[in-house]
């Protein structure tokens, strides 16, 4: 069931339930972090594999500094810059965050929404909310309502509906453990952007893992069940796959025969247009029976990025595709 009621939503979730929120980045399948038995739900709702850990969701950093060992000062002035917002920090956990939710690790993942419903939603409880993309592990996230409704919907009471996310995709992860900042998951708030209020270089370390610290690690994820294939050149791809029913998700000043069904993620060559309406484009796609759906980076820069990361680990099974 869609609706709008923050009562509904925080009276299931204090009963142990999991519903779908909205973010502004993508739709959250969200419970009670400390309750495990609800947890273990989202694992199961999701068929999302119990090594890969999840996002704890706060309303305001004095409430995260309640299940860290250390808020440093470069969380601090990362958190103090971009929250609420797209980031999220990963940091040493204490005894009150449950291993199931870090998959055992000793780090954690928080972050602040920045999403008025959510966020009031947040302020009513006295719980963190763990809240990883509300779709079947390894599928397309979701940036609307409607999203989880078709996937989930008959197996989550409620989804919290916000609209349309305005981000469209998951924030960027990084790792302020120890003195020496990584980036763990490329996302919304671009490397630059984080480098800049630092006034450091911060290293990518975004390698695929079977046994991940953060979430968004593994190679394969955000993937169709149609075939995706990333390609370098379409007019070469086209002759390639001529037998096929084809797709393309583009980008940009694009020219290609009407025969071909085609979504442009952004016309006038918008990056933050282009993050906004990927996930959702490739759904569409997803659903319209095609042979085929190929795709090409866009511009590896900003936002870029991590549009490139969602694309690369959507065309993991393809990389052969004929």
């Amino acid at each position: 069931m869609i609706g709008g009621a923050l009562e509904v939503a925080a009276k299931l979730l204090k009963d142990g339930q999991v519903i779908g929120i909205p973010t502004e980045t993508v739709y959250g399948l969200a419970a009670n972090a400390l309750n495990e038995k609800s947890v273990v739900s989202i694992f199961e709702i999701k068929n999302r594999p119990f090594f890969d850990p999840l996002i704890l969701h706060f309303s305001d950093i004095a409430s995260i500094q309640k299940y860290v060992l250390d808020f440093n000062s470069n969380a601090l002035k990362l958190a103090e810059a971009f929250w609420p917002g797209p980031l999220t920090l990963l940091l040493n956990k204490n005894e009150l965050v449950p291993d199931i939710v870090t998959a055992g690790s000793h780090l954690v993942a928080v972050r602040i929404p920045n999403h008025p419903l959510t966020l009031s939603l947040l302020r009513h409880l006295d719980f963190p909310l763990a809240a990883p993309s509300a779709n079947p592990f390894g599928y397309i996230s979701p940036t609307k309502a409607e999203h989880v409704e078709t996937q989930l919907g008959q197996l989550v009471p409620y989804i919290l509906d916000g609209g349309d996310c305005q981000v469209g995709l998951e924030s960027t992860i990084v790792d302020c453990s120890t003195d020496v900042l990584a980036v763990r998951r490329l996302g919304g708030l671009s490397v630059l952007e984080i480098e800049k209020c630092l006034g450091i270089p911060i290293k990518i370390d975004i390698s695929s893992s079977s046994n991940p610290s953060s979430p968004g690690q593994l190679d394969k994820h955000y993937a169709p069940k149609t075939p995706f294939v990333l390609i370098e050149n379409i007019e070469s791809a086209l002759i390639k796959f001529r037998s096929k029913k084809l797709a393309y998700l583009g980008f940009g000043d694009i020219q290609l025969p009407e025969d071909v069904y085609t979504l442009n993620l952004s016309s006038n060559s918008d990056l933050a247009e282009a993050a906004q309406n990927l996930f959702h484009y490739m759904r569409l796609l997803d659903s319209l029976s095609f042979d085929c759906i190929l795709a090409t980076n866009v511009p590896d820069i900003g936002l870029g990025k991590a549009i490139n990361d969602r694309l690369k680990r959507a065309a993991a099974d393809y990389k052969d595709f004929k």
